[in-house]
């Protein structure tokens, strides 16, 4: 589905990806591990078509398209969706009217809200938290959620979420890999984490370790308990 080869990321002239290559492919799991600062975040947003990085790349291939120079709102046509580690709050606009623009008018107002309310429902999303603003007065926990919602919706073939685990709780988290579980025929996703803690509900196909900027070790997901229990220094140098 997603194919990268010779993939270097650059900010202000720092090397923060270093060749990395990798396919991942339709209907898997992946997870993307590190320490702090191994550009896991920069991963996704080089996936994406962040701005802000200058990508020096051989191949960026997007279910064989090359999407390289596209912008990251013609990415997201083709079906790549990103899911922020801080949502934004949007005042003024519910998710409703969010993904009303977003869709752009390709379902109509009534089954849309259906939609949006059986999804909210099963994530177990307070109904006021869809009819206010988009994640104003929404915990860490809630806001995650309200991006599952959006990204189930949209329905994209390549979902990254960006450390959805963070500031959630446990019911939260085990809410939203149920979920996640639920809804994997045909889509591939890619979760970005520190931790293991996800990765007990959802199951990885392969677990991916990056270290300053390179891609050091492939794994099942036997690699995710090993890096919990004896850290990553331990297990890549191993």
């Amino acid at each position: 589905m997603l194919q990268i080869k010779n993939l270097n990321v650059k900010v202000d002239k720092k090397d923060i990806l270093v060749k990395i290559n990798f396919n991942f492919e339709k209907g898997k799991v992946y997870a993307i591990m590190g320490p702090n600062g191994s550009g896991k975040s920069s991963l996704a947003y080089a996936i994406a078509g962040h701005p802000g990085y200058k990508l020096e790349v051989e191949s960026l291939k997007f279910e064989g398209n090359d999407i390289s120079d596209l912008s990251p709102e013609k990415r997201a046509k083709l079906g790549i969706f990103l899911s922020f580690q801080s949502p934004l709050s949007l005042s003024g606009v519910n998710v409703f009217q969010l993904l009303r623009i977003a869709l752009d008018k390709k379902i109509d107002p009534l089954t849309l809200k259906k939609k949006i309310e059986t999804t909210a429902k099963k994530l177990g999303i307070k109904k006021e938290l869809i009819e206010r603003s988009l994640n104003e007065g929404a915990s860490g926990g809630e806001k995650k959620k309200l991006e599952m919602l959006q990204a189930s919706i949209l329905d994209p073939k390549l979902l990254i979420f960006d450390e959805i685990d963070t500031g959630v709780d446990i019911d939260a988290l085990r809410k939203i890999a149920n979920f996640m579980n639920d809804n994997k025929d045909g889509k591939t996703y890619i979760l970005i984490t520190h931790y293991n803690r996800i990765l007990h509900y959802i199951r990885p196909d392969k677990v991916l370790i990056l270290m300053d900027g390179k891609l050091v070790k492939v794994g099942n997901s036997k690699l995710a308990e090993k890096i919990e229990k004896n850290g990553y220094e331990r297990i890549v140098n191993s």
